[in-house]
């Protein structure tokens, strides 16, 4: 708290930072996960089902299956395999441990149920097999980073990791890469080594997207701000960002001279606000701006 700032001023501070700790709550966090497995289930639908793009996960064994049982439709056999890795949940996890990830799995299912409605498609909607590949990588990849970032998953083989984790010693890594690779080398077999060369690119994109797509959301702004008016620039951070700083004395190896160092962590959009007030008011100011994809502590991720 800076030394003008009122006990009620400092309580909202608190407020805000201790909201910000706890990330998304309530509908938030519901409309969160919801829009990641929306776009999850379109990209299934839209670019996957149609090219036999099988790059693992219940997805990949649903693509597989719908091709040896033609009968049935994609979203008839996610609904069987994560209705049946629930139920190995609630049998070997603790039932609020599996909630959320039975939720993704249900809904994740009903979503791909109704796209096959929404979306009748039985061939590739753009003729260029390379396009689809991309966006069947991009659109989950955003959707498991969006999900992935407010602390839940997209259910489905993310169950089976945490029944071998609690259970075996069994390097779930390795073990759920194997069944990712298994589900290609039948996609290869099923569709050809074309269709299976892609379903490996895509296998390996899938990880490298995913982790860049999560980095980008978490990113923030590590602000340094050396200037004429540190007083008035902490004052800016505290009661117009709502954000805190830390204060450092430091002296210039050049002049001699004794400078206050005001150090703040920032969304991209608040660092971008501070950096126009802080040349505003001193256009000397020396300012360091570096990116960072993990803050932890209070006012950002909590330390769990």
């Amino acid at each position: 708290m800076c030394e003008d700032q009122t006990p009620e001023e400092g309580q909202r501070a608190d407020a805000v930072s201790d909201k910000r700790t706890r990330g998304y709550q309530g509908l938030a966090f519901f409309g969160m996960l919801n829009a990641g497995l929306l776009l999850t289930a379109l990209a299934i639908v839209v670019f996957k089902t149609p090219n036999h793009l099988a790059f693992g996960g219940t997805s990949g064994v649903a693509v597989v299956l719908s091709t040896l049982f033609p009968q049935l439709p994609v979203s008839a056999f996610m609904w069987v395999l994560n209705i049946a890795l629930v139920a190995l949940g609630f049998v070997f996890l603790e039932r609020r441990a599996v909630l959320w990830s039975a939720y993704a799995s249900i809904a994740l299912s009903a979503y791909v149920s109704l796209f096959e409605l929404v979306f009748p498609i039985s061939s590739s909607i753009t003729g260029d097999l390379a396009l689809d590949v991309c966006f069947a990588v991009l659109l989950p990849a955003l959707g498991s980073a969006l999900v992935f970032d407010i602390g839940a998953s997209t259910g489905g083989t993310d169950i089976l990791a945490m029944i071998l984790r609690r259970h075996t010693d069994v390097e779930i890594g390795k073990a759920l890469f194997a069944v990712d690779i298994a589900i290609v080398c039948a996609a290869a077999v099923l569709y050809g080594p074309r269709v299976g060369l892609w379903c490996i690119l895509g296998l390996i994109a899938k990880t490298f997207v995913v982790d860049t797509a999560i980095e980008s959301i978490r990113q923030r702004k590590v602000c340094q701000i050396i200037c004429k008016y540190p007083h008035d620039v902490e004052e800016f951070i505290v009661r117009t960002l709502g954000r805190t700083a830390t204060v450092q004395i430091g002296w210039g190896a050049y002049s001699g001279r004794r400078v206050i160092i005001l150090t703040t962590v920032l969304t991209r959009r608040e660092a971008m606000r501070l950096r126009l007030y802080v040349r505003q008011i001193d256009p000397g100011a020396f300012i360091t701006i570096t990116s960072s994809s993990e803050i932890i502590g209070r006012g950002f991720r909590g330390v769990n």
